[in-house]
């Protein structure tokens, strides 16, 4: 009997599993195939593209110095969008309805207006306030100035990304709280910690599991979302393309190098995401294995 069991499992061991091949999957390879040769023939034939213009222009000053105020604002605006979204979801959370509310109106406001209006109204606010001061409410004026030399293009953009992302990040790091298990926070209280070194030892490590793959997806959105500050006149990269192809007329070649720095650049944050992802999921490779 298991002279038999061991043949049947020798037998077993040597069969080789074939995939079946599917028509309409040789059918797909074929026409991407097809679809791919005409992409690059087109690239390479078709003269008005001008690639020698746009390796002219990839490299030139006034780019350089576009791409990296993008970045400048990309970084900005992340930084201070996440801080404060870390203060709106803790406050979302908290059980006070005060705060609770606040931050729910300022999360359904930015989240609710497009990111456009809000960077053109930021830009346009001396047309409600002439003047901007800093002091005491309803008491004496400690600085006051203009508000056409405080929101400069730069300055607007800020606001605008910064605020519109912040709601954003609110509602994702409160995702990320909620999907850590509440005993888990009980027992931290049952042993005497406060609430704010349980936020910053126990919940927050946790959820950054959760987190940090939609923050990641923010920040190559907001490298992108940058674009829109063009239209206040802030010399970004598209700014910077568009200053230059209204001189030369040479748009296409100008729009190309746009896009290849902007492919350049998020292809470098999707890397560095998928190394931040593969730190926080350590754990669960060590558990599985």
């Amino acid at each position: 009997m298991s002279t038999t069991h061991a043949a049947v499992t020798d037998e077993d061991d040597e069969l080789t599993i074939i995939r079946r091949r599917s028509p309409m999957r040789l059918a797909g390879m074929v026409v991407l195939v097809v679809l791919a040769a005409m992409l690059v023939n087109t690239l390479v034939t078709n003269t008005r593209f001008d690639w020698g213009v746009v390796a002219r222009y990839l490299t030139v000053d006034a780019v350089l110095a576009g791409a990296w105020l993008t970045l400048e604002l990309t970084v900005i605006a992340m930084v201070l969008g996440v801080l404060l979204g870390i203060a709106l979801a803790v406050m979302r959370v908290s059980r006070s309805r005060l705060l609770s509310g606040t931050s729910w109106a300022f999360v359904w406001f930015f989240r609710g207006t497009p990111l456009l209006i809000q960077l053109i109204f930021w830009f346009n606010l001396s047309a409600l306030y002439p003047a901007l001061s800093l002091g005491v409410p309803f008491g004496p004026e400690l600085l006051s100035g203009s508000s056409n030399a405080f929101i400069t293009p730069f300055v607007a953009a800020v606001l605008g990304l910064s605020l519109n992302e912040a709601a954003y990040m609110a509602e994702i790091i409160r995702g990320g709280l909620l999907g850590v298990d509440r005993g888990q926070t009980e027992a931290a209280q049952a042993l005497g910690m406060r609430r704010t070194l349980i936020l910053r030892r126990i919940v927050l490590p946790q959820a950054m599991r959760i987190i940090v793959p939609p923050t990641a997806n923010q920040t190559v959105s907001m490298l992108k979302n940058t674009s829109l500050v063009s239209v206040l006149g802030a010399a970004d990269l598209l700014h910077s393309a568009q200053i230059i192809y209204s001189r030369t007329y040479q748009t296409i070649p100008l729009l190309i190098v746009a896009a290849l720095w902007y492919l350049a650049m998020t292809s470098v944050l999707s890397l560095g995401q998928y190394y931040v992802e593969r730190y926080y999921r350590r754990g669960e490779r060590s558990v599985a294995s």
